[in-house]
């Protein structure tokens, strides 16, 4: 009953107080952590090659020292008084869960969008997403806000809650860890190929699964929100296989099929124009209304998965390991 009540209380502290700047944020640790050891790894590696075998350490250590932490500091709490550490596990995993401030940044793209004001939404998107968006037109903006939006339903909520409920905070923390080692090092290009492969693989085995529950969910959510949601997991079935990720698909395919509309098309990065996979059919052209829409979804999806966990957790009577 107590992981029932530690798991809801987390969703709950998110939607309502997300992540407060007077808390100090553990991805902003992890994050610093994983800076210091990359800059030890470098300067102890004696060639770019060596870089790939030692790319090992990053995660056992950022990951595995996150779990340690995290499990250290509860025990120590609950030696102190056991409310102490349910109290701080909930908070805990509220840190490693964001959809109050997914929803928010899709949100200020909208109002900008609503007020006319394309050169704001530009540089609100701008804040959200990796590519170019000095010249992007409303539906482009459209679409970046919602497949940033979609895809991030998995690795900023369902992720971490799956992590959740079954090892708690430690476990949750270990992917948020896992999360944040991939977008500093995860990359293929001549810096990270050899020093952030087993980071970037690590994550897409995180993903795997909640990726795909998570397209199940939004289509589950978008029936019951009066979208397709036939459609939103037909097209997730057809298309997810498409994009270069492996599971970034999931959830932009099942938005782009509850929705009735086209995402994916010609992306620009540093001035490199490059194509990415098309993600749905377009039953109608993207305007700004789809926004709060693909935030519908990403309420919906997270609060059924959240209620699912606690009647797990309550029926279990504690995580699931």
């Amino acid at each position: 009953m107590i992981a029932a009540f530690i798991i809801t209380a987390a969703y709950i502290w998110d939607r309502i107080i997300g992540d407060p700047r007077w808390i100090p944020h553990p991805v902003i640790m992890i994050g610093k952590a994983i800076t210091a050891l990359e800059h030890a790894i470098r300067k102890a590696a004696s060639s770019e090659a060596a870089l790939k075998p030692l790319g090992i350490l990053l995660p056992v250590i950022v990951v595995g020292g996150s779990y340690a932490l995290t499990w250290a500091l509860l025990w120590g709490l609950h030696e102190i008084h056991f409310s102490l550490a349910w109290a701080a596990e909930a908070i805990l995993i509220g840190t490693t869960i964001a959809t109050k401030g997914l929803k928010d940044a899709g949100m200020a793209v909208y109002k900008r969008l609503a007020a006319r004001d394309i050169d704001g939404a530009r540089r609100e998107v701008g804040m959200i997403v990796g590519r170019d968006t000095d010249e992007l037109d409303e539906p482009e903006v459209v679409r970046a806000t919602v497949e940033t939006v979609a895809e991030n339903i998995v690795d900023a909520v369902i992720s971490p809650l799956c992590y959740a409920l079954i090892g708690g905070a430690p476990l949750a923390m270990a992917y948020r860890a896992v999360n944040t080692l991939d977008s500093m090092v995860g990359y293929k290009n001549e810096k990270y190929g050899n020093l952030g492969w087993a980071s970037a693989r690590l994550d897409d085995i995180a993903n795997w699964i909640p990726a795909r529950l998570t397209a199940v969910l939004m289509a589950i959510c978008a029936w019951m929100k009066g979208y397709d949601g036939t459609r939103a997991w037909q097209t997730a079935k057809r298309d997810a296989p498409r994009h270069p990720s492996p599971n970034s698909g999931w959830p932009e395919a099942a938005a782009a099929g509850a929705l009735g509309v086209r995402l994916g098309g010609y992306n620009v990065y540093k001035g490199v124009r490059s194509l990415r996979a098309y993600m749905g059919d377009e039953v109608q052209p993207l305007q700004a209304q789809h926004i709060p829409a693909a935030c519908s979804l990403l309420t919906g999806s997270t609060l059924g998965f959240t209620v699912i966990a606690a009647v797990l957790l309550y029926a279990r009577g504690g995580w699931l390991l």
